[in-house]
Order: C-alpha cells, then sequence, then structure tokens
C-alpha cells in the first residue's frame, strides 16, 4: 500500500492485488480491498490535524478485484460538524472501474494527530 496523495479532507492510496490477497474463488479478498478504503478514509478525516477515528463504515463490492491488479481508493469528505464527519471512498482498478463504493464516518476525538515539538 502507498499514499499517492493527501490534501484537506482528502486521500488517495493504492496498492496491487498480489496472489496472498486472492480467497478461494481467485479474486481479491474484500478485506483487502476494505483495509485500503479504510486506510484512505484515516488519512482524509485525519487532515486537519484533530485527532480523528472510524465510527462506522459500510462497504458495497461492485465487481471483482484480479491479482495484479492495481487498485485506487480515494476518501474524500462529505460532510463535516464539530465532532462527526461522512466520507465517501471509490475503489477503482487500473481501468478505473469501480470495484467497491465505501461511507465511513469519523468521530473526532480530544487531542492532535501532529503533536507540537517539545522545547528544551
Amino acid at each position: 500500500m502507498r499514499i499517492v496523495d493527501v490534501a484537506d479532507g482528502v486521500a488517495e492510496l493504492q496498492m496491487t492485488v498480489r496472489p496472498d490477497m486472492l480467497n478461494g474463488f481467485e479474486i481479491c479478498h474484500g478485506g483487502f480491498i476494505t483495509t485500503l478504503a479504510d486506510s484512505a478514509f484515516a488519512f482524509a478525516c485525519n487532515t486537519g490535524n484533530t485527532l480523528t477515528v472510524a465510527a462506522g463504515l459500510t462497504v458495497d463490492f461492485l465487481a471483482p478485484a484480479h491479482g495484479g491488479d492495481t487498485l485506487t481508493a480515494r476518501a474524500e469528505r462529505v460532510s463535516q460538524s464539530s465532532r462527526t464527519g461522512v466520507y465517501d471512498i471509490a475503489v477503482r482498478n487500473q481501468r478505473g472501474e469501480r470495484i467497491a463504493l465505501v461511507r465511513g464516518r469519523s468521530h473526532a476525538l480530544k487531542g492532535r494527530t501532529v503533536l507540537p515539538e517539545e522545547t528544551p
């Protein structure tokens, strides 16, 4: 998995489907696709320097991913209130075909993702 882009409320990650990610039907196991989407979601919802965690995630698998496919998950903020956010994450293959649509709900905690530097 690698980070492609991170900006305010947006993140894009990629991974290549390896043979050990395939299930008994020789397609990518949904858990790996979900992990990619969840990771993009995590980066997107933590761009505001507020410690934020997932409160929920729903996944709709639309098409299979195969060995050797390069999957890209792009997470985008849809809505943000004081402590909760909603993010849509699209997972596509290298041909731009939708593999999964994911919606994540975030919850902000107390604290910062980037701590200030300590002074001696």
